[in-house]
């Protein structure tokens, strides 16, 4: 496994298992089936209902809790500096774990742009009380990374973000880097462009099943090679053992140079997500259950 090195000095792996719309009743054979396979980071968020299995997988998995590294999210129905210290407290105690590893914003909220930063600042506060060991934010655009740095104290170490060869959101990464945040890629084998897309799905590109065929690999085996040899950690998710081991096997090659640039020029720059611009209270606020 490779490590990044977050701008606080604190490891993650390179490469995480994601549980985005995998139902509670699967999640917890799912992520025993990551653990299994060697994936020690897994992302969850408390919007997606499922971070108590996710506890469950870990905690029975036999593993030390130092060994995996744990990800989850702020819905923005918990945004506020009370009410974010509180969806802490939820996710921990869902989770059964006491301190998280990386805790960031799910959105941002462009109209109540001060509820974010009031939820930032509960992160903050959480890092210094050492209840978190890294803060972070998702889906942020530039110009919502410019609006919280003016008035944050610490830098996001990570911004999650949809990026798959047929969205490299170029603008986004290159603003990440200018300030030291790690790029995280959700739907980084381009999951969504199968399930919500109307063309082809990154799984049948042309380019990508030619570079496939000449490493031997799958298309997902090179997109997530992809991620890694450009930096980003990604974060790919299933519920099948066989593709959950088949997109942890991407250790013993490498992509040149040439294939990494074809990979690049795929980019569509058609979003497969919501807009960030678009993320409201009133049509995306949902209540997060205590337990």
């Amino acid at each position: 496994m490779q490590h990044l090195t977050l701008n606080n000095g604190v490891t993650m792996p390179a490469l995480g298992f994601g549980v985005f719309q995998t139902p509670p009743d699967i999640t917890e054979q799912a992520v025993t089936s990551a653990l299994e396979t060697g994936y020690r980071l897994i992302d969850t968020a408390a919007a997606y209902a499922n971070e108590r299995e996710v506890g469950n997988a870990i905690r029975n998995s036999g593993l030390a809790r130092d060994e995996v590294f744990i990800e989850t999210k702020v819905w923005i129905s918990d945004y506020g500096y009370d009410k974010t210290l509180h969806a802490f407290e939820k996710s921990a105690g869902k989770l059964g774990v006491d301190t998280i590893d990386l805790f960031i914003l799910h959105q941002a909220l462009p109209g109540r742009f001060d509820l974010t930063t009031e939820a930032y600042r509960a992160l903050e506060a959480l890092l210094a009380d050492g209840k978190v060991r890294a803060i972070g934010v998702s889906n942020f655009m530039p110009d919502h990374l410019d609006a919280l740095l003016k008035q944050a104290t610490v830098v996001p170490a990570v911004n999650q973000v949809e990026v798959h060869p047929y969205f490299t959101q170029p603008a986004v990464q290159a603003a990440n880097a200018a300030h030291g945040i790690l790029t995280q890629a959700w739907s980084p084998i381009g999951g969504i462009t199968s399930y919500r897309g109307t063309g082809t799905s990154t799984f049948d590109d042309p380019a990508i099943t030619a570079i496939a065929t000449a490493h031997g690999r799958t298309p997902a085996q090179i997109m997530l090679r992809w991620h890694l040899q450009e930096g980003r950690n990604a974060i790919p998710k299933s519920v099948r053992p066989q593709r959950i081991a088949e997109n942890f096997d991407v250790f013993d090659f490498q992509l040149t140079p040439a294939e990494l640039e074809a990979i690049d020029a795929l980019d569509t720059g058609t979003r497969g997500g919501p807009e960030p611009e678009a993320i409201t209270l009133e049509a995306f606020g949902r209540d997060i259950p205590e337990a």
